[in-house]
């Protein structure tokens, strides 16, 4: 497959006839849009700045010296309207594929980038977006920004400056073992058999009605497994931010058993403005491999926030840390990188 020929440039060539340096983005419209807005205080993440960070992001790719820049194609046309303000002498084009409006176009847009030799991706939501995406990918790596509810995974950072680091990573200026750190990630297995996975938060919840999808009812969360934690965070994980400092790329997580008759207790920000107090009945340092039980059955297991894996009853379910998590761009270490090799100096 490959990408629609509605390029920046014309005479669109397929790329598996080029070798170009190629970079791919995937903006969510509908993130920072959830329910959370209307039970906490979060606020809306506007398309419109979903647009102009897009520009900036292009701007940026252009200027580390990317060839050719792939896009998910969807409803409001973040990328199209972007570039009605811009000229980039570098082709930019969607992807050939159906677009169904749900978290499935990501995972299948991440797919096809990987595919056509994408060396970076350049994911715009919050932690259910960047999840998606890196349910498509083995071993590209991500630079995701935080346009979505709670961003653990994504990072608050200029587009400009992103965009100068992913084409940076791109085009091989700065190669991957300088540029790139490997996440841990969860594994969500029933039966046996891996059902999903979960980026920062695995959470139990005692409820078979998956609904808006949105976790903030913390009275119904039975277990918690994290692969990252830190007291300024926010979302699921701050509960384990009141308790340790987990790093993304560190080879362990942190698994709590919680109930009201705790007798630890902490508070913690688990939406925007939202907060709640928490009981932790136990907790326990994850061991990379070891299986960690559910614990309930029938129930849901909400990943990254979101209710997303059905247990039925009499299913067993259980949840794994690994530490083949995806690939992410460290920007502060490739802006370092390009400044000591001198990339934007005269």
């Amino acid at each position: 497959m490959v990408p629609a020929g509605n390029s920046s440039r014309r005479g669109f060539t397929p790329l598996q006839e080029v070798c170009v340096s190629l970079a791919a983005i995937v903006a969510n419209p509908a993130s920072g849009k959830d329910i959370r807005r209307l039970v906490a205080h979060g606020s809306v993440f506007d398309n419109q700045e979903k647009v102009r960070m897009v520009r900036r992001l292009l701007l940026g790719l252009e200027r580390a010296g990317v060839e050719r820049v792939l896009y998910m194609p969807e409803g409001y046309g973040i990328v199209p309207r972007a570039l009605n303000a811009i000229r980039p002498a570098m082709a930019v084009d969607a992807l050939e594929m159906p677009v169904r409006n749900s978290q499935d176009d990501s995972i299948r847009a991440a797919e096809i980038m990987q595919t056509l030799g994408a060396g970076v991706v350049v994911v715009l939501g919050g932690d259910g977006t960047s999840r998606a995406v890196c349910k498509g990918l083995d071993d590209v790596p991500v630079l995701p920004l935080s346009t979505g509810t709670n961003n653990v995974f994504p990072f608050m950072l200029e587009a400009t400056v992103a965009g100068l680091a992913a084409g940076l990573v791109a085009t091989g200026a700065v190669d991957r073992g300088s540029a790139c750190v490997r996440s841990t990630a969860l594994e969500i297995l029933v039966d046996g058999k891996t059902a999903d996975l979960a980026l920062v938060d695995a959470a139990v919840y005692e409820d078979v009605f998956v609904a808006s999808r949105a976790v903030w009812d913390m009275s119904k969360v039975s277990k918690l497994c994290l692969t990252r934690c830190r007291p300024d965070s926010i979302g699921l994980s701050a509960v384990g931010g009141q308790l340790e400092l987990i790093r993304p790329e560190e080879p362990r997580g942190l698994a709590l058993d919680l109930g009201a008759a705790a007798e630890e207790r902490v508070v913690a920000a688990i939406a925007p403005g939202l907060f709640q107090e928490v009981g932790i009945l136990r907790r326990e340092t994850m061991e990379p491999g070891v299986l960690y039980p559910v614990g309930h059955s029938p129930c849901l297991v909400a990943l990254d926030g979101e209710r997303e894996v059905a247990v039925r009853r009499g299913s067993e379910a259980a949840i794994r840390l690994t530490l083949d998590g995806p690939w992410v761009v460290d920007v502060a270490r490739v802006m370092e990188a390009a400044r000591i090799r001198r990339i934007f100096a005269c």
